[in-house]
């Protein structure tokens, strides 16, 4: 590891991992979080929940899409929503700059009420604090969650050779609506993000049972992170087809223009799933009838070519490895 943190540290690729396996997991090594799953599972007098927490520190707050506001509440509750939880309660902490407007605070506020109670969870604990002007960048937000856990056979450990990865929809969109924003070309390209609640996904989803392996939210990092951690330490490896992976014309565009990856890109309302092969047609004709999950897509399977490793076949007929998130492509993503 670096003597000090870069802000690679902070991408949820390499550096990241390097950063909680060589620093904070040796510190605090339990069972929960050596599961490293996106929420803990916790038993409570026979009763199971599952607990999940993210801070919030894009830039800027405000983003075709979206804003931190409904950022913190659908990243959280889709943490929960992932690990087979109903999500039901959250916890609210603001971090604000000295001389932020308050009419954007109130329009924030506004935002986090409003998809709260699309959510159906309760605010119902937070803490604010305020720094100096030039200290705090304008507005971070932490949310915390509790839901209560109703499907408890997610994880890497369950999945199989010739199992299908799905893609609940277009890949990349929220770090290219982020990228648009900060680049004055939101009016060139109108890439909007994708944030919001997965919830409805994630059921449609578990309603298959133990056929469903694994899911997660593919956000920092993006999918071929996500794809990375499904794999690492095991004998499988996963081949994705490029030809498959749906993403959007305009998101297409702009990572074109900007040099940016798709697959390396954040999603803030999407799943990405390893499933049995024998479900894989039936949920997808599942998954398109919901508005979110129109342009689901199965995007490749599980092999054992090649253990740990994630590989694309790319439209030219080639193929190459797909490692996880180098360096800060897309720092305060999220």
């Amino acid at each position: 590891m670096d003597e000090i943190i870069t802000l690679s540290y902070g991408s949820g690729g390499k550096k990241t991992s390097q950063l909680i396996e060589n620093l904070i997991l040796p510190a605090f090594a339990c069972n929960e979080l050596n599961a490293l799953s996106d929420g803990a599972i916790l038993e409570l007098d026979s009763n199971k929940f599952v607990f999940s927490t993210d801070s919030f520190v894009v830039s800027p707050y405000f983003f075709p899409g979206g804003d931190i506001g409904k950022l913190a509440v659908c990243g959280t509750v889709n943490d929960l929503a992932v690990c087979g939880a109903v999500p039901k309660f959250l916890s609210l902490s603001l971090i604000i700059e000295e001389g932020f407007k308050l009419e954007d605070l109130k329009k924030i506020i506004n935002s986090i009420k409003e998809t709260a109670e699309k959510c159906n969870v309760k605010v119902v604990t937070g803490d604010t604090k305020v720094v100096e002007k030039g200290k705090g960048d304008g507005i971070y937000i932490n949310t915390s969650g509790i839901g209560v856990l109703t499907h408890e056979f997610l994880g890497k450990d369950k999945i199989a050779e010739n199992d299908v990865v799905i893609v609940t929809g277009t890949v990349g969109d929220h770090g290219a609506s982020i990228m648009a924003a900060r680049n004055n070309l939101v009016d060139e390209f109108s890439v909007i993000s994708d944030c919001a609640p997965i919830y409805e996904l994630a059921q449609c989803i578990l309603q298959y049972g133990n056929k469903v392996k694994i899911m997660r939210d593919p956000t920092r990092g993006g999918v071929a992170t996500t794809l990375n951690e499904f794999v690492e330490g095991t004998e499988y490896s996963i081949e994705i087809n490029e030809e498959d992976i749906p993403v959007s014309v305009k998101t297409n565009n702009l990572c074109e223009i900007l040099g940016i990856d798709p697959l390396y890109s954040a999603n803030e309302g999407k799943i990405l799933a390893v499933v049995d092969y024998s479900i894989a047609e039936s949920l997808i004709n599942d998954l398109r009838n919901i508005e979110l999950g129109k342009d689901a897509a199965i995007i490749g399977k599980v092999t054992k070519n090649f253990p740990s490793k994630v590989v694309l076949n790319t439209n030219l007929g080639g193929s190459r490895v797909l490692t996880k998130l180098t360096g800060a492509q897309l720092p305060r993503i999220c």
